[in-house]
């Protein structure tokens, strides 16, 4: 199992605090360190099943400032995103080939 954490988010704290409470120690990726590239990226949307925009955070800083109103591809989202890793959603949890958006941090019971 797999978290793409923010330590500094409640919502992502609670979804870690309920995997380890099931006695699992997932694999934690604090990704504002480690801005996944690409790849994993696509990876990991595909696995949701949402599209791009889906998991973007409109509510942030760098979105309002550089992307409010506008209509970019999916590709244009994905870099974007790795340009900017505070606009991916947060906590995403991935085990195997599914993945879920820990809100609320309860989601991640459909992985465990």
């Amino acid at each position: 199992m797999k978290i793409y954490h923010n330590p500094r988010c409640a919502k992502s704290r609670d979804t870690l605090k309920i995997i380890k409470e099931k006695g699992v120690e997932p694999e934690i990726v604090e990704y504002l360190k480690e801005t996944p590239s690409k790849e994993e990226l696509k990876e990991v949307i595909n696995m949701l099943g949402v599209s791009p925009q889906e998991i973007i955070r409109k509510g942030e800083a760098d979105y309002k400032e550089n992307f409010k109103g506008k209509d970019l591809s999916d590709e244009e989202w994905i870099d974007a995103m790795v340009e900017y890793p505070k606009l991916i959603e947060r906590p995403i949890v991935i085990k195997g080939d599914k993945a879920v958006i820990g809100r609320p941090p309860e989601n991640v019971n459909e992985l465990l």
